[in-house]
C-alpha cells in the first residue's frame, strides 16, 4: 500500500498530536533545567538564564502575537491537536507563570549568593561606600543623564510611543500646586544594563589579580535614584519599571510588491508599531498605574505579567564576559581538517574525495577558505551562493565582493525575509550590489533557507563544478555554537542539481526532478514518505526496518502519520528532536516502536540528519530542512545524500548512535508530553554526547600535530 495523503489522513485525530506551542514551552523548560543545573559552572547557568528569557521574548513576539491576532479577528482555526487560539493562550499562560516563578526564585536564592561567593556583587545603592556613590553620581551626570528623555502624558501631550522590549519607568509626579501627572522614562538600551562600579571607581584595575572583585549596580536602580534631576520642581510619588513586547511578525504582500527590498524596509519600520502582546510590570506597581498602561497600550489584564524581580533578565548575558575561566566551561578548539596550501589547493582535495565537516567540532575556516580561494583563483569562472543569516563583518561577503572585483561572475541570493536579520541582510545586499554582484532577494511566497555554494572552475579536462552544501548558515559566529554538517563535493550529479536550484532561484526554471537532492517545496515530503514506506516494505520482506531522524522540530502531520504507520508495521524508529515535537511516542496502538529524545546542552543541536536502514544499504541524508509545513511547503530547502562510505559511517556512529547513548543531557519524551532525563542504569557509564565529540576533536588535533611534527 502506498502512503498517500488520503491514507495517512486516517491518523489525523487531535488525540494523536501534541500541541505545537506547548511542545515549544517544554523545550524552553529544558533550557530552564540547564539554567538551574548545579553541575554546570556558574556563568554557564547564567548564560542559560539569558537564553531562556530571549527564547520567551521571541515566542511572544511571533507565536503568541499570531494567536492573539486570530482571537481579535475572531478566527477559529484549530491547532493540530484540536485547540482554539484562545485555548492555546490559556495553556501558554498557565505553563509560563510557574516557570517564571522558578527561574526568578533561582536567580535570587541561588545565583546571587553564588555570585557573591565568587566576589561578583550586584549591589543596591544602600550597600555602597561613599566614594562609590560619588563615582556613580559623576557617571550618571556624564554618561546617562544626557541620553534620558522624560516624556509627559497629559491633555497636551499624548501617551508616548514605547518600543519593543524596552525597559521603562512609569512615574507619577506631583507639582508644587498638588497636580499629579503620569510620565515615562526609558532605560537606554545603548548602555549596559549592569553598570560596573569598580571600573568607574578605579578604571585601571587589573582583572587578573588574585583579589579580583566585580561590583555592579542595575542601570535602572541608578536612574531611579536620580529621577528627581529630570523633573525639577516636582515630587516623585511613584516610579516602577515596566517592559512591553510587541508583535514583530512581518506581513509582506509580496505579490503586490514592485521592489521587495523597499517593501521589507518599510515593513521593518512598521514592525516597531506592532500591537502590544505582553506587558511585564514590577510587583510593586500599583493597580492604577497598571490600569493606565493597559488602557493606553490597548491590551487587557490577561496580557499583564507581574514580575517579582528584575525585568528583562536576558541582559544578564553581560556577566558571561567576565574573565573568570573557572566559572565557565573549559574552552575547546575546533579541528582544521582541510585547508589550501602551496602544494594542493582546496579544489584538488575536493575533486579527490567528498569532504565532510561537523561544526563546531570541525572549524568553519575551510568554508571561508573555499570562498576565498574561489575569489582569487584565476581559473574560477563563477561563484553562486545563498545567504540566509550572514552576521556582521562577514568574511564570506568580503570574498564575494573581491571575486566580483576580479571580474568573476558572482550571483548571490540574499534572503531578505530571514526573521530579525532583515536589516543586516539588506545592508549586505546593497554592499554586494555596489561591487557588481548579481543579487536576488528571494522568491515570491518562499523563503530561501537552503545553504549552498557553487563554484565553476576551468580545468584541463574542461569546466568543473564544486559545491558546498550545509545544514547551517554561512556565519562564522554561529558556527562556533551550533552543530551543523557541511559537505564539499565535486559529484557531477549533485553539482548539477545545485546548479539547477540556482537557475530556479535567479531565473524561471521549473525543474521538478533532481538527480540526488531532495528539494523543497518540490519533493522533500514525498521523498521522505517514500523512504519511510521503503522501511515498511523491508520489514515485510526481510524482517527489519530502522529509521533515525535527528532534527530541530517535528510538526508536519503527514510525515508524523507516516511514522505512526511505520511503527505499527514493525519499523524501529528513533527520533532526536531538539525542540518542538508534535508526535506522541510510545503510545499503545499508535507508536510503541517510536522513541523520542531531546538533547539540550552546551552547544545548540542544529543539524538535521535522516537515516534509513534500507535492508543494509544504509541511506544517510543531511538537510537544511526541519519536518515542518513551512520547511516543506513554503521554503526552498535542500536535503543532500552522504554517499562516501567512510563519511556515512562517521555520521551514523558519531552523530546518530552516540547521540542516542547520551545519558547526561538527553531527555526522553513521554506519552504525557513531559520529558524526563535519560538516566543511566547501574551498568552504564556517564556519557555526554557533546563532550565526547569535543574530546574526539582534541585527540584528532593531537594526532594531526604529531603527524606534521614527524613530517
Amino acid at each position: 500500500m502506498q502512503l498517500t495523503k488520503e491514507y495517512l489522513s486516517k491518523y489525523f485525530n487531535p488525540n494523536n498530536f501534541f500541541n505545537r506551542e506547548k511542545s515549544w514551552l517544554e523545550f524552553n523548560r529544558r533550557v530552564l533545567e540547564e539554567a538551574t543545573n548545579p553541575q554546570l559552572p556558574l556563568l554557564e547557568r547564567i548564560r542559560f538564564i539569558s537564553i531562556f528569557f530571549s527564547n520567551l521574548d521571541e515566542f511572544y513576539m511571533i507565536r503568541v502575537s499570531g494567536l492573539k491576532e486570530q482571537v481579535r479577528a475572531n478566527i477559529i482555526e484549530l491547532s493540530i491537536d484540536g485547540l482554539t487560539p484562545l485555548d492555546q493562550l490559556k495553556i501558554i499562560e498557565n505553563t509560563v507563570q510557574p516557570m517564571l516563578t522558578t527561574i526568578y526564585q533561582y536567580w535570587h536564592n541561588t545565583i546571587i549568593p553564588e555570585l557573591e561567593k565568587n566576589k561578583i556583587f550586584i549591589c543596591n545603592l544602600s550597600e555602597l561606600h561613599a566614594d562609590e556613590k560619588e563615582a556613580l553620581d559623576q557617571y550618571f551626570s556624564k554618561e546617562i543623564f544626557p541620553v534620558l528623555t522624560p516624556l509627559a502624558f497629559d491633555p497636551g501631550r499624548p501617551f508616548p510611543y514605547i518600543s519593543n522590549l524596552s525597559l521603562s519607568f512609569a512615574i507619577l509626579v506631583e507639582t508644587a500646586k498638588g497636580e499629579r501627572h503620569f510620565a515615562r522614562v526609558k532605560v537606554p538600551n545603548i548602555l549596559p544594563r549592569l553598570v560596573r562600579i569598580d571600573h568607574i571607581l578605579k578604571p585601571d584595575r587589573r582583572n587578573g589579580n588574585s583579589d579580583y572583585i566585580a561590583k555592579f549596580i542595575w542601570l535602572g536602580d541608578l536612574i531611579k535614584e536620580n529621577l528627581s534631576k529630570l523633573f525639577h520642581g516636582h515630587k516623585i510619588l511613584e516610579a516602577h519599571r515596566f517592559r512591553i513586547t510587541r508583535d514583530t511578525d512581518l506581513e509582506i504582500q509580496e505579490d503586490e510588491a514592485d521592489d521587495l527590498l523597499e517593501v521589507i524596509e518599510e515593513n521593518i519600520k512598521q514592525r516597531k508599531f506592532g500591537s502590544v502582546v505582553r506587558l511585564e510590570v514590577q510587583k510593586s506597581m500599583p493597580d492604577f498605574m497598571i490600569d493606565t498602561l493597559i488602557e493606553n497600550l490597548e491590551i487587557n489584564r490577561h496580557d499583564v505579567h507581574i514580575i517579582d524581580g528584575n525585568l528583562g533578565l536576558s541582559d544578564v548575558l553581560q556577566l558571561c564576559d567576565l574573565p573568570l575561566p573557572h566559572l565557565k566551561e573549559k574552552p575547546f578548539h575546533p579541528a582544521i581538517s582541510i585547508i589550501s596550501d602551496d602544494e594542493e589547493n582546496i579544489f584538488l582535495q575536493i575533486k579527490k574525495k567528498d569532504i565532510l565537516l561537523h561544526h563546531p567540532y570541525d572549524s568553519f575556516t575551510p568554508v571561508i577558505e573555499f570562498i576565498k580561494e574561489a575569489s582569487r583563483d584565476p581559473d574560477v569562472l563563477a561563484i553562486k551562493q545563498t545567504l540566509y543569516r550572514i552576521g556582521q563583518n562577514s568574511p564570506v561577503v568580503k570574498y564575494l565582493i573581491e571575486a566580483a572585483e576580479r571580474k568573476k561572475q558572482v550571483a548571490v541570493l540574499v534572503e531578505l525575509k530571514a526573521r530579525f536579520d532583515e536589516e543586516n541582510n539588506i545592508y549586505w545586499a546593497r554592499e554586494l550590489e555596489k561591487a557588481g554582484v548579481h543579487v536576488v532577494y528571494g522568491l515570491i511566497g518562499l523563503k530561501t533557507h537552503a545553504k549552498m555554494t557553487l563554484v565553476v572552475r576551468k580545468e584541463l579536462d574542461g569546466v568543473q563544478k564544486y559545491a558546498h552544501i550545509s545544514t547551517g548558515n554561512y556565519n562564522p559566529t554561529t558556527a562556533k555554537l551550533y552543530t551543523d554538517i557541511g559537505l564539499f563535493t565535486a559529484d557531477e550529479q549533485i553539482c548539477s542539481d545545485v546548479s539547477e536550484i540556482f537557475n530556479f532561484l535567479t531565473g524561471y526554471s521549473e525543474k521538478k526532478k533532481f538527480n540526488k537532492l531532495l528539494v523543497s517545496p518540490i519533493n522533500t515530503r514525498e521523498k521522505i514518505i517514500e523512504l519511510i514506506e521503503n522501511e515498511i516494505n523491508n520489514v515485510k520482506r526481510y524482517g527489519k526496518g530502522r529509521i533515525i531522524l535527528k532534527l530541530n522540530a517535528l510538526v508536519d502531520p503527514f510525515i508524523i502519520a507516516a511514522l505512526y504507520d511505520a511503527s505499527q508495521k514493525g519499523v524501529t524508529i528513533d527520533l532526536i528532536v531538539r525542540g518542538i515535537c508534535c508526535l506522541i511516542p510510545q503510545q499503545p496502538g499508535l507508536s510503541e516502536n517510536i522513541r523520542v529524545i531531546s538533547i539540550v546542552g552546551r552547544l545548540l543541536e542544529h543539524n538535521r540528519v535522516y537515516y534509513f536502514y534500507s535492508n543494509g544499504e544504509e541511506k544517510v541524508f543531511a538537510s537544511s530542512a526541519d519536518i515542518m509545513q513551512r520547511n516543506l511547503d513554503r521554503r526552498v530547502e535542500t536535503t543532500f545524500p552522504i554517499e562516501d562510505e567512510e563519511l556515512k559511517k562517521m555520521i551514523i556512529e558519531n552523530v546518530l548512535m552516540k547521540a542516542l547513548e547520551d545519558n547526561q543531557k538527553a531527555r526522553v519524551l513521554l506519552p504525557s508530553g513531559n520529558y524526563v532525563y535519560n538516566h543511566k542504569v547501574y551498568y552504564e557509564k556517564d556519557f555526554n554526547y557533546q563532550e565526547w565529540l569535543i574530546k574526539q576533536t582534541a585527540e584528532q588535533a593531537k594526532k594531526l600535530i604529531h603527524k606534521e611534527t614527524k613530517l
